[in-house]
């Protein structure tokens, strides 16, 4: 018999199939809008043409990669038998299930784009229009297709495979997560590398060598950059928020098995993720603007629509912890303080990137003095950025922890923190929108001038870009701390899988501080004091310098594979301006397929060792040293990444907007000018910080911590054969 509680369940899957309905609209309303003229037309197809070939070429390689770690996870499941045998097939799911959802908003926005520019020929507010909702059909397509999957695991293990045991059924479903996480961390750096390979040829040599607008049909790159935005911008943040989205619920999910709630309680975290979802759909109908083109105004417009739901899913949230957890109301407070931190760093980034204040323009006001100024104030704003996200994420944690009962029961503790940021990520289906639409708005920019459309129109889009930028950068900042707290509540379930990982290893007991405790009913701290992780074991310290080294690790290959890309870019631009008879008059086209293939050759040789690198991190120092070791990489990784993340993606962002305000005439002549010149360099430096290695870390912290938990079978069974075998144990 299935409780009135757990039918009401279903709001999570009926309100992932609305969303999907709702984003097959606003797909299908674009698509009747007119493309444009003949050139814009032929400009979007070649975009197009070019995010297929490398997407496709893209899969491949993580196809690869994917059927090989399908078979080390049957050879532990099936042949070691330290994994449950449903492990396999949820870790494909969850990769197949978010490339998905990037293809699909990668589709939409090359067929948005152009459709954009045209808008924008009429009104700006049609232009925002039919790019915000464009950019939904990704927010709306990422947060249904992780419920329609949790849902699914969840009904098949529970009632299909009659699995009695919650924390089994919970701890099985993480694994999906590792697929997210995976195939999002080859979306981002794959993508990352392509689109800042591109953008610094094409600047280096357009902008700045031969002086020709940026976005100009003649420069050979133009395409090859326009294609980078969707692969790059939407098919590898969409995959990163599917990652983050479906981590924090299954974090949550396992710990409320673990804290003896009953499935009503478990469910809790799906119910409100499907709240969040019909409260974003009411937010993603409130975005609209005027013709007045300054960016507090549209700004203004797309907060708007954040911030009514998050209102919502505030006021809907009381009511679902009343009904399901009525003895623990504190739970409520705990989302309501991921809430409230998401839209506070959504602020404090929107206030280190936007133009309209005076960090962006004081980075903007050092072009006078030349680049190396320029570049020290947008280094110093970056790390001046950290401050707030941290500060917030350190409250929400303590918070979200005493306020759902961690000071009696830690595990309740854990449970708010772990909620909290299914409360943060409870409205990315308008959050990812107002990422997703700005690169669209940013081709729409660049087809506008290739196409030769009249000012306005360019003037339209440049302010629809410069806002890009700024909601590219927050959505950036709400990755990053939801990362942050997901990685905390991820941590927690890494205890709930080293419980199940000695249950198979044959330990049913544990002997803490001289008294024996049954394994099934051992608590957090119980294991915590079983395997000494505290800061005096050096197995503890060594992981906490492995975990700060990858961080910065990880970065350094990145950006090394944008710079070799781009080296390459350059001398295909160079080349092409030097050789092709008539381009540089505009009489004949560039051979743009050229620097399109360079780029996808570079991207798809240069991510695949970091990635793998990142992936076998947690594996080798579980094998070698063992559970603690495993918690220190966590910890390193989780607060050195996530402040060198923010530094990154706020100076980016910042050296991106004053290279924009610049050329809006406010400061400095305008385009061409010295200070324009300076401002391209320091926008050239931030493009990887922002859009390949920033972005990265915040899957790098997930990515650790889901294969951490997926092989932590193999750490508590062969890590303390080894750590004997080697006098450590």
């Amino acid at each position: 018999m299935i409780s009135p509680a757990t039918m009401f369940a279903l709001i999570a899957p009926i309100s992932a199939v609305l969303a999907l309905g709702l984003a097959f609209f606003f797909y299908t309303q674009m698509k009747q809008e007119d493309e444009g003229s003949a050139m814009m037309i032929k400009i979007a197809a070649a975009v197009r043409a070019g995010a297929r070939a490398y997407l496709a070429q893209q899969y491949k390689v993580v196809f690869i990669i994917f059927a090989m770690t399908f078979a080390l996870l049957c050879f532990i499941s099936y042949y070691l038998k330290v994994q449950g045998p449903y492990v396999p097939f949820a870790f494909i799911t969850g990769g197949f299930f978010s490339g998905l959802a990037g293809f699909i908003g990668m589709k939409t926005a090359t067929y948005a784009s152009a459709r954009t520019a045209q808008k924008c020929r009429q009104s700006l507010n049609q232009g925002l229009q039919i790019a915000f909702r464009s950019g939904a059909v990704m927010g709306l397509t990422v947060v249904s297709l992780v419920l329609l999957d949790i849902t699914a695991w969840f009904v098949i293990l529970k009632y299909v495979f009659r699995v009695e045991s919650l924390g089994e059924i919970t701890t099985s479903m993480l694994t999906f997560g590792m697929g997210a996480s995976l195939q999002a961390l080859f979306a981002r750096v794959g993508g990352g590398i392509f689109t800042k390979a591109a953008d610094v040829g094409a600047d280096l040599v357009g902008k700045v060598e031969v002086g020709i607008p940026e976005d100009d049909y003649r420069n050979p790159a133009t395409i090859a950059d326009n294609v980078g935005d969707n692969v790059g911008d939407i098919a590898g943040m969409g995959a990163d928020l599917y990652d983050s989205y479906a981590c924090s619920i299954l974090a949550t999910m396992a710990i409320g098995a673990a804290a003896g709630f009953s499935i009503e309680g478990v469910l809790v975290p799906m119910v409100i993720a499907g709240v969040g979802v019909l409260c974003s759909i009411v937010g993603i109908f409130t975005v609209r603007t005027g013709e007045s083109v300054t960016q507090k105004n549209l700004l203004r417009s797309v907060g708007m629509g954040v911030n009514v739901a998050s209102v919502l899913i505030g006021i809907a949230s009381f009511f679902v912890i009343r009904y399901y957890l009525p003895e623990h109301t504190g739970v409520f407070w705990a989302i309501l303080v991921g809430l409230i931190a998401g839209v506070l760093i959504g602020f404090f980034t929107e206030y280190y990137t936007s133009e309209i204040y005076s960090p962006t323009r004081r980075i903007a006001h050092e072009s006078k003095t030349g680049v190396a100024t320029l570049i020290i104030s947008g280094m110093a704003v970056g790390m001046e950025a950290t401050v707030a996200p941290v500060v917030i994420v350190v409250f929400g944690t303590l918070f979200a922890y005493y306020l759902a009962g961690g000071l009696t029961t830690p595990i309740l503790g854990l449970y708010g923190v772990s909620i909290a940021a299914v409360g943060m990520l409870s409205s990315l289906g308008i959050t990812l929108a107002t990422d997703a639409y700005g690169p669209i708005a940013d081709n729409a920019g660049g087809i506008a001038q290739m196409a030769g459309l009249e000012p306005v129109v360019r003037e339209r889009t440049d302010a629809l870009d410069s806002l890009g930028n700024t909601t590219a950068a927050i959505g950036k900042g709400f990755s990053i701390g939801s990362a942050a707290l997901t990685a905390m509540a991820l941590l927690a379930s890494y205890f709930e899988e080293v419980r199940y990982g000695l249950l198979r290893a044959g330990m049913t007991t544990i002997e803490v501080m001289g008294r024996p405790i049954d394994v099934m009913h051992a608590e957090f701290i119980d294991f915590v004091n079983y395997y000494g992780v505290h800061l005096m074991n050096p197995k503890v310290l060594a992981g906490l310098f492995l975990g700060s080294m990858i961080s910065f690790a990880f970065c350094a290959l990145t950006i090394k594979a944008v710079g070799t890309a781009a080296s390459l870019v350059v001398m295909e631009v160079r080349r092409q301006f030097k050789e092709i008879v008539g381009l540089m008059e505009g009489k004949v086209d560039a051979d743009y397929a050229k620097t399109v293939e360079i780029c996808t050759r570079g991207a798809q040789r240069e991510m695949v060792f970091p990635s793998m690198a990142a992936f076998m991190l947690p594996i080798v120092v579980g094998f070698l040293l063992g559970v603690p070791a495993v918690m220190g990489l966590l910890i390193g990784v989780l607060v050195t990444g996530f402040c060198l993340a923010i530094m990154m993606a706020a100076s980016g962002g910042a050296w991106d907007n004053a290279k924009k305000y610049i050329e809006s005439g406010q400061f400095g002549g305008g385009k061409g000018s010295e200070y324009h010149k300076a401002a391209v360099v320091g926008d050239t430096l931030g493009d990887p910080f922002k859009d390949t290695a920033g972005p990265s870390i915040s899957i790098l912290i997930k990515l650790l911590a889901m294969v951490s938990v997926v092989f932590a079978g193999v750490t508590v069974k062969y890590g303390m054969i080894v750590s004997a075998y080697l006098g450590m144990g």
